[in-house]
C-alpha cells in the first residue's frame, strides 16, 4: 500500500490528540504498527506526535533495510527498548500507550522510566488504532477483495477435484496450496474441513477421517493477501445426503441471505444476527445455532465488531464483516455459509465472496 495511505491514517489518529491534551501516542503492537507504518517485521514501534514532524519510527538493526523500504517516509531510530522516547519529549508531556496490549509490568516500568527521565506522564489509551481500524479505506477493500476471489478461485477448483475417499486433511491441504499458487500469502487461518457427523462441530479442525458417499462437507477457509484476510464458509454434499441436512441447507441459506440484507449503514451491529437467528428460531433450529452470527475482518481475522445478540456497535460505510449462520445436529452434520461484506453507504452491502450458496451436490 502507498505509504500516503499510511501518513493518512496517522493523521486521523493525531486529530485524537487535542482532545486528550496529549502530546503523542506510542503504538507498540504490531499489527497497528503495521496499519499506520507499513512495516511488517517483529519489531518496530511508532511515536506518533500532535506535530506531524514528530513522528518517528523504532525498530532494531535487523531491519534498518526492511525500515527503509516500507516506513520511509518516517524518522526511523534503531533501539530495541523505549530508551530513544525521553529525548523525543518534553517535561510535562502526556503521552497515550496500548495499555489494552502491554503488560503491566512493562507498563509500570515505562512509566516510571519516562517519569524519572523526561518528566512525562504516560497515559491507559486503549483501542485507539483499532477504532480507527473498524472503517476500510479504499486499499484495505481492494486487499480483502483480492483475497476473497483467491479463496473464490480455490472453492471452484475444489468442486472438480473433492470426491469420495479423500480426507479432511487432503481437502485442506489442497485447497490452502490453490490459494498459494493463485497468489495468497498463505491462509487467513487453520483451513477447517468437516466431513459427515464431523460437521456438526462448527470448529473442527481436519482429521485423517476419509469422506464417504452421502457426506456433507463444510470447508471454512481464506486467503492471505497483503496482510489482509478472507473468510469464507461453504457446505457441500458429495453424493446424496441426508434428507434432513439438506433441509437445514436451504434454512441456513435463507437465514444468511437475511443477515446479509440487514447490514446496512446505521443499523445496530445486533441487527445482522437477529435476522439470521430469528430465521432458525422459527424453524425450530434456535438452539443449534450456537455461535455469533459474524464479526470484522481485516489484517487481524477476528476484529471488531463482533455481531450477536449483545452488539452494541453500529455499523458504519467501510466496514468489512462476515455474515456465518450455521445449525449444527450432533451426530448427523452441519451447514454454515459465510461471505464478507463491505457496509455501503447506502443501500445493500458489496458481497466480497461470490462462490455459489446452494446446495450443490457432486
Amino acid at each position: 500500500m502507498p505509504q500516503s495511505a499510511h501518513a493518512a491514517r496517522r493523521e486521523r489518529l493525531r486529530a485524537r490528540l487535542a482532545d486528550h491534551g496529549l502530546a503523542g501516542y506510542l503504538v507498540t503492537r504490531l499489527v497497528n504498527v503495521r496499519y499506520l507504518t507499513g512495516f511488517t517485521g517483529s519489531n518496530g514501534q511508532v511515536l506518533v506526535s500532535a506535530r506531524a514532524s514528530g513522528d518517528v519510527f523504532a525498530t532494531d538493526g535487523r531491519y534498518d533495510e526492511q525500515a527503509a523500504a516500507e516506513a520511509g517516509d518516517l524518522p526511523r531510530v534503531l533501539a530495541r527498548e523505549e530508551d530513544w522516547l525521553p529525548e523525543r519529549l518534553a517535561a510535562g508531556d502526556r503521552v497515550g500507550f496500548e495499555s489494552h496490549d502491554v503488560s503491566w509490568e512493562r507498563g509500570q516500568a515505562l512509566s516510571a522510566a519516562l517519569r524519572e527521565r523526561a518528566g512525562v506522564e504516560l497515559v491507559a489509551a486503549p483501542r485507539w488504532v483499532e477504532e480507527l481500524r473498524e472503517v476500510k479505506d479504499a486499499s484495505e477493500v481492494a486487499a480483502l477483495r483480492r483475497a476473497c476471489a483467491l479463496a473464490d478461485a480455490a472453492f471452484a477448483g475444489l468442486l472438480e477435484w473433492l470426491r469420495p475417499g479423500m480426507t479432511e486433511r487432503d481437502v485442506a491441504g489442497r485447497l490452502e496450496q490453490a490459494m498459494r499458487e493463485g497468489g495468497a500469502d498463505g491462509p487467513s487461518f487453520e483451513t477447517i474441513v468437516a466431513s459427515g457427523p464431523n460437521s456438526a462441530r462448527p470448529h473442527h479442525r481436519p482429521t485423517s477421517r476419509a469422506i464417504a458417499s452421502g457426506d456433507v462437507v463444510k470447508v471454512d477457509f481464506g486467503a492471505l493477501v497483503d496482510g489482509y484476510h478472507s473468510d469464507m464458509t461453504r457446505t457441500v454434499a458429495v453424493g446424496e445426503p441426508d434428507a434432513a441436512l439438506r433441509g437445514v441447507h436451504d434454512l441456513v441459506r435463507r437465514a444468511q441471505a437475511a443477515g446479509r440484507a440487514a447490514a446496512l449503514a446505521g443499523a445496530p451491529a445486533s441487527a445482522v444476527d437477529a435476522a439470521c437467528r430469528e430465521a432458525i428460531a422459527a424453524a425450530g433450529h434456535g438452539e443449534r445455532f450456537v455461535h455469533p452470527t459474524g464479526h470484522a475482518v481485516g489484517l487481524e481475522i477476528h476484529e471488531q465488531p463482533i455481531l450477536h445478540g449483545a452488539a452494541t456497535a453500529t455499523l458504519r460505510a467501510g466496514m468489512a464483516v462476515t455474515v456465518e449462520p450455521g445449525v449444527y445436529l450432533p451426530g448427523v452434520g452441519g451447514v454454515r455459509i459465510e461471505d464478507v461484506v463491505v457496509v455501503a453507504d447506502q443501500g445493500p452491502p458489496e458481497v466480497l465472496t461470490t462462490s455459489p450458496r446452494e446446495l450443490l451436490v457432486l
